[in-house]
């Protein structure tokens, strides 16, 4: 449904931060859908762990809030917005997510205040999950 270019127009973020390539689902302000095609060429690749190379977890949960982030900021009332973290809970990783690995995400909007926000995480690879959290957002400038 994006490409990255169209992500780049809802999210701020940019290479080497923007870690996911397209939106294969979407119904903003409920859920969003992406995937994220791993070269290996990823900087956090480099030293994590030199010779054998797993993506950090703390970068799947990134790629998770992206994917929610541009669900929420495909809202009218927050067009040009920052998401930005408020709280991680419940994260847990099953397996490892290596180079060459397509990563599929999905993020379900659960409940919302004003700019205040909780999305339920997923992350797959070949149809595996590989983690899962929940994250607590905040809208701002």
């Amino acid at each position: 449904m994006l490409n990255r270019e169209q992500i780049e127009a809802v999210i701020p973020h940019r290479k080497p931060m923007l870690l996911i390539d397209k939106i294969t689902d979407l119904m903003p302000g409920q859920y969003a859908s992406a995937q994220a095609m791993l070269t290996g060429d990823e900087f956090f690749f480099q030293g994590h762990f030199p010779g054998n190379p797993v993506m950090p977890g703390v970068m799947i949960v990134e790629a998770m809030a992206q994917t929610g982030a541009v669900s929420i900021l495909m809202l009218e009332e927050f067009k040009g917005k920052t998401g930005y973290f408020a709280k991680i809970e419940n994260v847990r990783f099953w397996e490892k997510v290596l180079p060459g690995s397509k990563l599929e995400l999905s993020v379900k909007i659960i409940k919302r205040k004003g700019s205040v926000g909780v999305g339920e995480g997923e992350a797959f690879v070949s149809g595996k999950k590989v983690a899962r959290a929940t994250l607590t957002f905040a809208v701002g400038d």
